[in-house]
């Protein structure tokens, strides 16, 4: 019995993530984290691989086909495409590049399911709420906001990485190219996860019924501590921050931790 109870919470975390926008950008985080000098072609394929793999993953347990997966399909074969068959000229730029490309292309995803009045996330939250809700204004305002946010998140990355390639002229600094770049994402994470209920229930307030109050804003800001620790540890085991700094960042985070913890509880 315990072993079927395992069985059936295994799955419904895989479900809970394929269900989850998260899933359609796992590739795009994949790739950024294998790109670097000489390992265009292989973080290109890794990334196509993942994609196919959850689209089959989807499929099998019955999940709609998602636009996002698809464009990961797409985008990903071309760059691998690419990988296999360009000059080393062109993979070089690539290489240089790819981290604004990928990121331009997701601001243009993003931003163009908004204005086809499409937002991507809205195939995701579909899956786990009742047909009869995905017409109302509530549930498309929750999906318009979110996208909204995601998309602002690409835009963020998108900056910061044209700051590390063209003005620092660094495609992999420590800051520009991964922990910036992250803090967003994990920003759009956190907000992604907080916002339906903020939203449900500043909707049921403005209605008079019974609600439970929303969550505190600060709640969006709960991965922050952790992530300013684990920046500090990167740091150093990287060499990409002094002692001082690495040290230093670890020692706030853990604080922050301590007090965020106080203050929610």
């Amino acid at each position: 019995m315990i072993e079927d109870q395992s069985v059936i919470h295994k799955t419904s975390v895989v479900d809970a993530v394929l269900r989850s926008p998260l899933a359609g950008l796992s590739p795009w985080i994949l790739l950024s984290l294998l790109s670097g000098p000489g390992r265009f072609e292989e973080s290109a394929a890794a990334a196509l691989g993942l994609s196919l793999l959850i689209l089959a993953a989807n499929h099998r347990r019955g999940g709609t086909l998602k636009l996002l997966e698809l464009f990961d399909v797409l985008f990903f074969g071309v760059l691998a495409g690419i990988g296999l068959f360009a000059s080393a000229n062109t993979i070089e730029w690539f290489e240089l590049w790819g981290g604004e490309l990928t990121n331009v292309a997701l601001v243009v995803f993003a931003f163009g399911s908004i204005l086809l009045r499409n937002p991507f996330t809205m195939q995701y939250a579909k899956e786990s709420t009742p047909q009869e809700y995905w017409t109302t204004s509530l549930f498309l305002r929750i999906n318009y906001v979110i996208t909204a946010v995601w998309a602002l998140a690409f835009t963020w990355s998108a900056i910061v990485g044209l700051i590390g390639d063209a003005v620092l002229g660094d495609s992999g600094n420590f800051w520009t190219g991964w922990i910036l770049q992250l803090a967003g994402t994990f920003f759009a994470i956190s907000f992604t996860e907080w916002y339906p209920s903020y939203a449900r229930s500043k909707a049921g307030q403005a209605l008079g019924f019974p609600v439970e109050p929303p969550e505190s804003i600060a709640r969006l800001f709960d991965f922050v501590p952790v992530f300013v620790a684990i920046t500090g540890m990167a740091g150093l085991v990287t060499d990409s921050t002094p002692v001082s700094l690495g040290v230093a960042l670890i020692v706030v985070g853990a604080a922050g931790y301590v007090a965020m913890r106080r203050w929610t509880t």
